[in-house]
């Protein structure tokens, strides 16, 4: 019979905090301070949020990005309807902190299941699933002025790259032009002290919405062609992919042009890309990049790609909904050839997606289509 291993012994050495660590520990403690301030003071303990809500955004004209302002929400521990809320959100400051001083990592499900238990002499959990969860994570970053990564807490990757680019992550060495058919997986801590950029010979970032659309660009090999970076972050990108299109544009000085469906959720996503998103206004600074520039899909290429009946899907009632909404942004109303956009796609009645350019030919979106829309320089701002 085989031998047992032997039971490998905990390490005593202390934990190195860097001083990203240091910091976000005091943001903590001053945040736990506050609330026991109140209680020491005969209050009602009590936290204020910063509110995430439409009403507590403006977009900074100057700056071309959304910005958040100073209205809070107020979560009371004797306040029924608040007392769950305030509680979860002290867990999860509790959670984060733990993480921090083990100096251990954790998925945004894994600090779910470190913090889930049933509440002492109660049939009470303390969250009933993730859903009840990702939003109190949101309320502690924005409250400390974190990264979510900052609290040692990640994503699942969802997005991937290829091209001429040469990284360090973790210590390990990356050439992103030799990464197979799946390109490299970008995590969701790409913060400098993870990523390092060693060497890029590139001209420019193309972002692709998804996936699929990606593939074809890579087993065409357009960034070998065109000298880029190719990105995709599986539709609506997470906040890795956007944080490392951020730094490769800032960093590196490369152009950003995105490649998306022609409908309401093609447009949305760009503009989270540009200016940022109304819910993560707080992180726009680190992950808004107004520079981006919108090549395609266009309302206009049904005619002028000569496309067939085929690729039509017809708008729904809550398409032409969003579609008007987003035509109502402060970012989008006042510009005359994104309404012009957005109302020939209305006046179309229809709406495409990027793979509706293979009924032309299989690859006629990396051989025709993005290298024609390159060299003319007619990109939606």
């Amino acid at each position: 019979m085989a031998k047992k291993a032997p039971k490998k012994e905990k390490s005593d050495a202390p934990v190195v905090l860097t001083a990203k660590d240091k910091k976000t520990l005091s943001s903590l403690r001053e945040f736990a301070g506050s609330v026991a301030q109140s209680a020491e003071r005969g209050r009602a303990p009590y936290a204020d949020i910063p509110s995430r809500s439409l009403s507590n955004v403006k977009f900074n004209q100057t700056r071309k990005i959304i910005e958040l302002l100073g209205g809070t929400n107020r979560r009371e521990l004797f306040n029924l309807s608040q007392a769950k809320a305030y509680m979860q959100t002290l867990l999860v400051g509790k959670g984060c902190r733990q993480l921090i001083d083990q100096g251990k990592t954790t998925s945004i499900r894994g600090l779910f299941y470190l913090l889930k238990h049933t509440i002492e002499g109660t049939s009470e959990e303390t969250f009933e699933d993730q859903d009840e969860c990702d939003p109190i994570i949101e309320d502690v970053e924005v409250t400390l002025n974190a990264l979510r990564e900052e609290l040692h807490v990640y994503a699942a990757n969802q997005g991937n790259l290829a091209g001429p680019l040469t990284l360090v992550d973790s210590g390990d060495t990356i050439d992103c032009t030799r990464m197979g058919s799946a390109g490299y997986s970008i995590p969701s801590i790409v913060e400098p002290d993870v990523i390092e950029f060693v060497k890029c010979d590139a001209k420019f970032i193309l972002h692709v919405e998804k996936d699929t659309v990606w593939r074809r660009f890579h087993e065409d090999r357009f960034w070998q062609e065109h000298k880029c970076l190719l990105t995709h972050g599986k539709g609506q990108p997470p906040r890795g992919v956007r944080r490392l299109l951020y730094r490769l544009h800032h960093e590196l000085g490369l152009p950003i042009y995105c490649v998306l469906d022609n409908d309401p959720w093609g447009y949305y996503i760009y503009s989270v890309l540009k200016q940022g998103s109304i819910n993560l206004a707080y992180e726009s600074t680190r992950m808004a990049i107004p520079a981006a520039r919108f090549l395609g899909l266009r309302s206009m290429d049904y005619e002028r790609c000569q496309l067939t009946p085929s690729v039509k899907i017809m708008l729904n009632e809550q398409d032409v909904k969003r579609a008007k909404q987003i035509a109502g942004y402060p970012w989008f109303e006042k510009k005359k050839a994104w309404q012009k956009e957005i109302d020939l796609m209305l006046t179309n009645g229809f709406k495409m997606e990027v793979e509706s350019l293979i009924s032309k030919d299989i690859s006629y979106v990396t051989e025709t289509y993005v290298p024609e829309r390159l060299e003319e320089g007619e990109f939606l701002d």
